[in-house]
């Protein structure tokens, strides 16, 4: 029998915490809903989740996955409505700071340019 890939390994656990967490919860969901919840994480996740496939990632040891099931337990209510209430936020905050970040860019080649200008002759 061969040992499992690291990426089975993570999506075994996600799928051990994602029932954890939607018990928590007092979610109902389908197995659709299972599925695409595990796809959406697989997809985030894709590039670490090809690393471990390259390496010996080991399994995961019972103790850590009660550590992280314990973990989910003790969320309070507030810290699971202000962890959802950042994601948009965060987007929001992200999509600002791009725009800022392309303005300083944008004004950087004009200085750039204008600083490069002939104005051996007055310039125009």
């Amino acid at each position: 029998m061969r040992a499992p890939t690291g990426r089975e390994v993570i999506l075994t656990a996600f799928d051990r915490l994602f029932d954890r967490a939607a018990d928590k919860l007092r979610l109902e969901y389908t197995a659709e809903e299972r599925a695409e919840a595990k796809r959406f994480f697989s997809e985030r996740y894709d590039e670490a989740l090809q690393i471990l496939d390259q390496v010996d990632f080991p399994a995961i040891d019972e103790p850590v996955m009660a550590n992280m099931e314990t973990a989910i337990d003790e969320l309070s209510p507030a810290y699971i409505a202000a962890h959802l209430a950042t994601g948009p936020l965060a987007l929001h905050v992200q999509e600002f700071m791009r725009t800022l970040a392309m303005r300083a860019a944008e004004q950087r080649v004009l200085d750039h340019l204008a600083s490069r200008a002939d104005d051996a002759y007055g310039g125009n």
